[in-house]
């Protein structure tokens, strides 16, 4: 299973269990999958999993924290302790929007609460998701309150997302005026779109995808000199890539590749 912003999480399997799942197929434009997290870890030490940040909004759903959450700037960390079972929406970059109708960018102050969106109470979600006995059904009742919303289709939405594939699969592209080049499209227009939609800049997400790209190959031992990787980023010298690293994924690039996952 591809990472996609769950660090160490080949080293993680033995503490909690990660799946992923496609939602009714008129969500599809709007949201990307919905993610499953458990874990039991009665009798045992806790434990603490990082998360790279994307730029994607989450709907996550768990007893006393179910909020809509806007993409984070800095790795976040969760701790696990006893058992548990969170379940997750996550939309496409811009796919949030066409359900809020704001900008996205409003997200990065505060957790969104589901009523002001999806108008159910967050309680009640939580206990409807957490009585279910399978993931299917849980599947099933996230179609049902997402399609009851289900908003008109938006074009800026597949348009942004072009955009974000293109930055993920052309490692050469360093810099914004390369992707308005490549499209092309007007610098400002990208930028107003990404604030409105994603909530983060395109400058922010070029480089959190190269980050995120050297903390994989870090962490698969595919890359030992850092001033070449650093060179290959984009970057003009090796300090300013360890400071950026460390600013995102939390240590710096020699620390992550050399520690394991924490327990608490």
């Amino acid at each position: 299973m591809k990472p996609m912003g769950v660090l160490k999480l080949a080293d993680s399997q033995s503490q909690f269990s990660l799946t992923r799942h496609l939602p009714a197929e008129p969500l599809r434009p709007f949201v990307k999958h919905y993610w499953i997290v458990r874990w039991d870890l009665r009798g045992r030490e806790p434990f603490c999993q990082d998360v790279v940040p994307n730029p994607c909004v989450n709907l996550v759903i768990e007893p006393g924290q179910t909020a809509i959450y806007g993409a984070s700037t800095r790795k976040f960390t969760k701790y696990l302790s006893g058992r548990g079972l969170v379940f997750g929406v996550k939309f496409h970059p811009g796919g949030f929007y066409p359900f809020y109708k704001r900008s996205v960018a409003e997200l990065s102050e505060r957790p969104l609460p589901p009523h002001e969106v999806f108008d159910v109470d967050s309680a009640l979600l939580e206990q409807q998701f957490q009585s279910l006995d399978t993931d299917e059904r849980r599947i099933a009742l996230a179609d049902q309150f997402l399609l009851a919303k289900l908003p008109e289709p938006d074009p800026a939405v597949a348009e942004i997302n072009r955009i974000i594939d293109l930055i993920i699969t052309d490692p050469a592209i360093t810099k914004v005026d390369q992707v308005c080049e490549r499209l092309p499209i007007n610098k400002r227009k990208l930028q107003r779109l990404f604030d409105q939609y994603v909530g983060v800049s395109p400058k922010w997400v070029i480089k959190l995808y190269r980050l995120h790209n050297a903390a994989e190959r870090l962490e698969r031992g595919q890359h030992g000199d850092l001033a070449l990787l650093a060179a290959e980023l984009g970057y003009y010298d090796q300090s300013h890539f360890i400071k950026d690293f460390k600013a995102i994924i939390g240590e710096t690039p020699l620390e992550y590749a050399s520690t394991k996952p924490a327990t608490g």
